[in-house]
């Protein structure tokens, strides 16, 4: 497989959008920490206090998400400083290594959306309750 400059390169505007989405998503949770604290400090609810440990797994998926996306967008430029200097089978097994590094960010995200998704669960569970009674 021929590797160009051109092809780490192409990775750039995924990686970088990946990274802003990641960004909101951690910047949504911080506010909801923030004001789940307040509830809680008001309420006791074991409700909210579910939510609010579901929050910091998520938060450290999250921070996990970000570093593997850094370190995707790292390996890409030092791919590119490699290939530039003209060593083109260290190039393609750093290029390789980019690209698995965004895997594991990828499948990262998809475990804290899981994730995400119980926490929802768990409030749709308890307005069914509160509707029951």
């Amino acid at each position: 497989m021929e590797i160009t400059l051109t092809t780490p390169a192409l990775l750039f505007p995924a990686i970088s959008l990946l990274l802003l989405a990641y960004t909101n998503r951690f910047l949504a949770l911080a506010s909801l920490i923030r004001s789940l604290k307040t509830r809680y400090a008001s309420t006791q609810s074991q409700l909210v206090y579910g939510q609010i440990e579901n929050l910091r797994i998520r938060l450290v998926l999250i921070r996990n998400m970000q570093a593997f996306g850094i370190a995707s967008m790292f390996g890409c430029v030092f791919c590119m400083f490699i290939l530039f200097a003209g060593y083109s089978t260290a190039g393609k097994y750093t290029f390789g290594l980019s690209l698995l590094l965004l895997m594991i960010s990828l499948a990262l995200a998809l475990r804290e959306i899981l994730i995400s998704v119980k926490a929802l669960e768990l409030e749709l569970d308890d307005l069914e309750e509160t509707t029951a009674k």
